[in-house]
């Protein structure tokens, strides 16, 4: 494990994160971070020449689909549903004084 990370460092992590760990939490904390930055030098020793840079591993597509009314014409079959209806619409309780 070539990065070690110091004592230091672990508490002003842990500070910004608002986290209160037990010397036990703490040294497994740096062990682990530690395991982190050795497993990014090492992908840091592949050879990326030539790789387009890219912000997702999925293609980003647009996902907006035209807004179309369905159903929109169906007001007597959705206020079946309704407990109490006035004026062709759902009545509710006054919840507001």
């Amino acid at each position: 494990m070539a990065n070690v990370i110091s004592d230091e460092t672990m508490e002003y992590v842990a500070i910004l994160a608002k986290l209160e760990l037990s010397p036990e939490e703490k040294e497994a904390a740096k062990r682990d971070m530690g395991r982190m930055l050795d497993y990014i030098d090492k992908l840091n020793e592949l050879d990326t020449e030539g790789v387009e840079p890219m912000s997702h591993v999925f293609p980003v597509n647009n996902v907006f689909r035209e807004d179309v009314v369905a159903n929109g014409d169906d007001r007597e079959n959705i206020l079946r549903n309704a407990p109490k209806q006035k004026d062709g619409a759902f009545q509710v309780p006054k919840t507001v004084e």
